[in-house]
């Protein structure tokens, strides 16, 4: 797959990626080698907050107000730059992924989003994808209820930086941010701890929707279950159950995918996860796995809803066509006896008997009257 993706980046025409070396630069050098501009470039207007820390406390100086300041800052006194930006586009990020040296596919992948749950390694770069779930609050389940809200946040994780973009409305870092700025033992750990915390929040925002969508699944289950109320039918309930199916599916794919590359977070030694902050990673492992179980488990307990609501409205329906049927049952026995009446035979029984219609009538009713006995004894009525 790599493979192939490497080949579809080479036949872009190079106005999709304006920082391709050109045919003069070297073959071993960037693809970022010959950018330049007049001015800063990585002054781009989806930068929402841009610092730099050192000994885990944010360095308070203008010149950082850039991520090419911020840099620049970093290489001087050390320490490590932490850029956020949201939703910016290929302009807006090509000056950025050049002072940084991003690779292309992930520049490509951060700004076009959309993208499965993953960790990637380019060179000295970390790339992971996190999905980030709102849940989206409602007062009654409907068959269009949207449960669930996703988002995306794509974090760039260097030996002395840390590139954060987020895709959505929802899902912001700002509140994680200062969180961090209040724990600067954390911070001192380096780019890993930004990438740990923010891995930590996304899981952490999972289990607390996972909580909410269970009360949802708790309520559609009381309403299947519970005897329907006087003239409602079964049945009337799929359209929800599927939604909520639905939006379940959508959360499944943010968490599922994530999982493996928390694993390899926490066990494989990385070059660019401090030691200590790894062990972090297995926490945060553990407690995805748990709401992966939980998410299968809605799936599977929302099939088992979904097929006895559909039981339960075949049995409805079963239940009517008996009434039917036992009415239909009844209603033939007066319409065969006047039927036979009613073919003007001059030597039919008691045809001349004073008496001889109502006994008739007395008769259709005894008979009728049985039957109907007979099928409300068995449960037909």
């Amino acid at each position: 797959m790599s493979m192939i993706r490497d080949l579809r980046a080479a036949v872009r025409p190079s106005l999709r990626h304006p920082l391709r070396k050109t045919s003069g630069a070297g073959a071993g050098s960037s693809p970022y080698a010959n950018y330049d501009a007049t001015r800063d470039p990585t002054a781009a207007t989806a930068v929402v907050d841009c610092a730099v820390y050192r000994d885990g406390r944010r360095v308070d100086d203008r010149a950082c107000l850039t991520p090419r300041g911020a840099m620049r800052q970093v290489r001087e006194s050390g320490g490590f730059a932490w850029i956020g930006l949201h939703e910016p586009t290929e302009a807006e990020f090509a000056g950025i992924a050049a002072e940084f040296g991003l690779h292309p596919l992930a520049v490509e992948d951060a700004v076009h989003a959309h993208q499965r749950p993953k960790l990637e390694r380019y060179d000295d770069t970390l790339f992971t994808v996190f999905k980030t779930i709102h849940y989206v609050e409602h007062t009654e389940l409907t068959a269009t209820s949207e449960v669930v809200e996703t988002g995306e946040v794509m974090v760039f994780t260097g030996p002395d930086f840390v590139i954060t973009v987020r895709h959505g409305g929802q899902g912001s870092l700002r509140n994680l941010r200062h969180r961090l700025q209040g724990e600067p033992e954390l911070l001192a750990k380096g780019p890993s701890a930004v990438l740990h915390a923010i891995a930590d929040h996304v899981v952490d925002g999972y289990i607390a929707v996972a909580d909410a969508v269970e009360l949802d699944i708790d309520q559609i289950e009381i309403d299947v279950f519970s005897p329907p109320a006087k003239g409602s039918t079964r049945g009337t309930d799929t359209g929800r159950i599927y939604q909520l199916k639905r939006e379940v599916l959508e959360f499944k794919r943010a968490v599922t995918p994530l999982l493996r590359p928390m694993q390899l977070l926490s066990e494989r030694p990385m070059r660019l996860v401090d030691p200590d902050i790894q062990k972090y990673f297995r926490d945060v492992a553990d407690h995805l796995a748990r709401v992966q179980e939980q998410v299968v488990g809605f799936d599977e307990l929302l099939n088992s809803i979904l097929q006895a609501n559909l039981a339960q409205a075949t049995v409805a329906q079963n239940e009517d066509m008996r009434k039917i049927t036992s009415w239909a049952a009844i209603v033939a026995v007066p319409t065969a006896v006047c039927g036979v009446y009613g073919m003007n035979f001059d030597h039919m029984p008691e045809l001349h008997w004073r008496y001889g219609y109502p006994m008739v009538l007395g008769g259709i009713a005894a008979i009728c009257f049985a039957i109907h006995r007979t099928l409300k004894r068995n449960g037909w009525l």
